[in-house]
């Protein structure tokens, strides 16, 4: 299960500690009701227990890339055929990246939700539900049991014809995006927010197409998932670029270190796609304070975006309050921001004030999140601040390291960190030390 991967950060202002996912309930909105395990999905769980799920058994070398070693996109396109191909039927954004996708896909399903839009949202991985991964209609919150079991037994028939086509060599999660684009064309929403799984090029989701593709976005190059996405930070810049599909938008998160913008500007170049970047020199977002909302953190910001190259963009939002916290945060919504406003140029009906509420509204379970003193006093640690974040590799590290020091820059610290053997733990644990926080 890839959410082993992620740790888990509790931050006061009088110490900061860590603690295991397994060891809290569901704390946001959407998960408020979310029971450890489903019942009404026993048939479907036991059905993806049956596939090959490379979030729990890892992805072999080479399997992101564009090349002989990449996964097989045959396997999805024959698999949505089965299914009557219900990715054509919807508009798309589609997010990839190494850092900040969930968070940016978050951000802007929740603007369009403000704007008054049915969102289909599909992300990984999931904490205590694989119900997480999908939401649908004009409310933020993970499919239903029902819906999602009623989605199952109709598709059976299809899914089992298909496997065995491809001679049971579907995985875990091509099944589960099929399922939630069949579930999206069925719902008849306005767009979908779709978050790559691995690299872009051979990953799944990269069944979407040009004709149904508002934008793409990427937001971060880092060193993650390495082997399998060709050993480098060019070869990773390479396999996410393979999202960007002919005369879309392509969306930059970054801040991208030169050689490897350049990369997916040439990749945006040869497509046709007029490029958008957050982080243009016009732009000036920039964090103003931290403040208190509902007993807990926020970060007061100005997200001001004037893009003069390729399309002509531009917001002014001042005093945005993100309950997201951290610079890398503030990005992130930089980024949603510069997404909803390529498909304001296309047409769509998108208010500067749907923005701001969609952003404002955005929180994640597990992603710069802190508990309010009732949950942190309901695990056992009153009087405690607690932050949960999902950071696991340098780069990220930094972000969180940042975000303490932002938040509570006085505090003393004590960090539990848990994730996957495959990780970078060194890197990670030396950016920590080297931010002087213990």
């Amino acid at each position: 299960m890839k959410v082993v991967s992620r740790s888990v950060r509790c931050c006061t202002q009088s110490r900061h500690t860590l603690h295991n996912y397994a060891a809290l309930k569901p704390l946001n909105r959407g998960l408020s009701q979310l029971p450890q395990q489903d019942p009404e999905l026993k048939d479907l769980l036991s059905y993806l227990d049956n596939r090959k799920n490379y979030e729990k058994l890892g992805v072999p070398t080479g399997a992101g890339t564009d090349s002989d070693d990449g996964f097989d996109l045959g396997r999805m396109t024959s698999l949505m055929q089965f299914l009557g191909n219900p990715h054509s039927k919807f508009q798309a954004i589609h997010v990839a990246g190494t850092k900040g996708k969930g968070s940016t896909a978050a951000f802007l399903s929740n603007i369009l939700r403000a704007q008054g839009y049915s969102v289909g949202c599909y992300t990984s991985p999931h904490i205590h539900s694989i119900r997480e991964r999908i939401s649908v209609g004009k409310i933020s919150e993970p499919v239903s049991a029902r819906s999602l079991n009623l989605l199952f037994q109709r598709s059976k028939m299809m899914l089992d014809q298909a496997i065995e086509k491809e001679d049971k060599r579907i995985s875990h999660f091509e099944v589960l995006t099929a399922m939630a684009f069949k579930l999206f064309a069925d719902e008849n929403i306005d767009i979908a927010v779709v978050e790559a799984g691995l690299g872009g090029a051979r990953d799944a989701t990269n069944i979407l197409s040009s004709s149904t593709l508002a934008a793409s976005v990427i937001t971060t190059i880092g060193e993650e998932h390495m082997a399998a996405l060709g050993g480098s930070l060019e070869s990773i810049a390479i396999a996410k670029s393979g999202i960007v599909k002919t005369n879309r938008p392509l969306v930059l998160g970054g801040p991208y270190l030169p050689e490897i913008e350049s990369i997916l500007r040439a990749k945006a170049s040869s497509m046709g796609s007029p490029v958008v970047s957050a982080s243009d020199s016009g732009n000036k977002s920039v964090i103003k304070g931290v403040g208190d909302v509902c007993g807990k953190p926020c970060q007061t910001c100005d997200i001001v975006l004037e893009i003069e190259s390729d399309l002509k963009l531009c917001t002014q939002l001042l005093n945005v309050n993100l309950r997201m916290l951290g610079p890398h945060q503030l990005q992130n919504a930089a980024t949603a921001t510069c997404a909803a406003l390529c498909l304001r140029h296309q047409g769509w009906s998108i208010a500067d004030e749907a923005i701001r509420t969609g952003l404002e509204h955005t929180e994640l379970l597990g992603r710069s999140h802190f508990l309010s003193s009732e949950e942190a006093e309901a695990i056992g640690l009153p009087g405690t601040k607690i932050l949960l974040d999902g950071a696991h590799t340098k780069e990220s590290a930094k972000a969180l390291a940042d975000t303490i020091r932002m938040t509570f820059p006085k505090a003393r610290l004590v960090l539990v960190v848990a994730m996957a053997s495959d990780k970078d733990h060194i890197s990670f644990a030396k950016e920590l030390l080297q931010a002087n926080l213990i």
